[in-house]
């Protein structure tokens, strides 16, 4: 990377596709920034600059290597990155370009297993109905059909009125359980026929 294209992506500050860290304390910690922009867009894990974009270079470059390097084996299934050392302002920054993925959900190899995404600036831990449209997403995902019968008829109803459903409310407005509620939502999804957002609270499905 040109040091005007990384000089760019600092003056544009943090989004969905770029994460400033000053340093990292723990291999997790990074595998689950690289998890989530694989898992989302993709994007730039830069090291090195705070969050209010001031370049201060990373003390050691051989330590943060090492760390990064660690943090791969923490990720599940495994991740190629393009991992660059960039100086700036006389200062050198590690930048870690994390493509998107077609092998998705990755996740964080731990006790709990989590997927995360990327919502808007933040990394965040990615529901099971998440982590199913992720898994519809790669282009080696079987084809799907789908059905519109009197269910699907009254989700559509209600998402006109009150624009947004959880799981929760379809499965109410429905009389069926949780489960089939998430199965449905997420068919719909992968069939273009709504939109999955979070909140940082729950997940919620508006019509496309």
């Amino acid at each position: 990377m040109r040091r005007s294209q990384l000089r760019d992506l600092i003056l544009g500050g943090e989004s969905n596709t770029v994460e400033f860290k000053r340093k990292f304390t723990s291999a997790e910690k990074i595998a689950k920034e690289i998890i989530a922009f694989a898992n989302t867009s993709g994007g730039y894990l830069i090291i090195g600059v705070d969050d209010d974009r001031t370049v201060r270079g990373v003390a050691s470059e051989k330590e943060e290597m090492e760390l990064l390097e660690v943090a791969r084996h923490h990720i599940d299934p495994p991740l190629d990155l393009d991992v660059e050392v960039v100086e700036i302002e006389f200062k050198d920054v590690i930048v870690v370009h994390v493509p998107k993925s077609d092998k998705k959900p990755h996740r964080l190899i731990t006790e709990d297993s989590n997927a995360f995404i990327r919502q808007g600036e933040n990394s965040v831990k990615a529901s099971r109905e998440m982590e199913r449209i992720l898994a519809g997403q790669n282009s080696t995902a079987p084809g799907m059909t789908i059905s519109i019968g009197d269910r699907e008829r009254r989700l559509f109803t209600f998402l006109e009125r009150y624009e947004r459903a959880t799981v929760k409310d379809f499965a109410k407005l429905t009389n069926i359980s949780n489960r089939r509620a998430s199965q449905i939502l997420v068919k719909l999804v992968r069939a273009g026929v709504l939109h999955i957002h979070h909140d940082m609270e729950h997940d919620y499905f508006t019509l496309v």
